[in-house]
């Protein structure tokens, strides 16, 4: 596929709606308030390795904020601004994982879920509680427990769910060189 700039901002527009359905519709609450078992960010990883940083970095933003002010509580930006942090890192995977080849063994697998475990990793034990309590001044335990619980929670649904929809895609891909010009 082309990326042309139409086409990455047409697939921004559906990674965010599809991000908000997610999260809105496929949430699983956790035993820590206020924090869900989610599984927009496997869907995520996986737009993030076909359109790259910028992209999907957007549609988490765009996504979370849709999602979080149909909740009726206003949006909360410090999750807002960490789930667009998540994108960002996530599609530095695209450097490394090329998905149009349609090959994604070992190698990729692994490097699409280290790559997404420390996207989750700074996103939610970093950028959300640290921007919880500048900006709403939150209490450091509170925030750091919900962070830790969403990125466990982020890398395992992501590690399968993200693995899985770029396993199907590759294989839906031909392979490179697999195709011969018939005479």
């Amino acid at each position: 596929m082309k990326k042309t700039p139409v086409v990455t901002i047409v697939a921004v527009g559906i990674g965010a709606a599809l991000f908000f359905v997610l999260s809105r519709f496929v949430a699983i609450p956790s035993p820590v308030p206020n924090t869900n078992i989610s599984i927009q960010y496997g869907f995520l990883s996986f737009m993030a390795v076909l359109f790259g940083p910028v992209a999907a970095a957007l549609m988490a933003f765009i996504g979370h904020a849709l999602s979080d002010f149909s909740f009726g509580w206003g949006v909360w930006w410090s999750w807002v601004i960490a789930s667009g942090v998540a994108g960002l890192v996530m599609g530095f995977a695209s450097k490394k994982v090329n998905l149009a080849d349609g090959k994604f063994g070992g190698k990729e697998i692994v490097t699409f879920n280290a790559v997404q475990a420390i996207a989750n990793l700074v996103a939610w034990l970093a950028v959300a509680p640290v921007l919880d309590i500048l900006i709403y001044a939150e209490p450091a335990n509170k925030v750091f427990v919900q962070g830790l619980t969403a990125g466990v929670a982020n890398i395992v649904t992501t590690a399968i769910v993200g693995t899985l929809l770029c396993f199907a895609y590759a294989k839906s891909r031909p392979a490179k060189g697999s195709l011969k010009k018939e005479n």
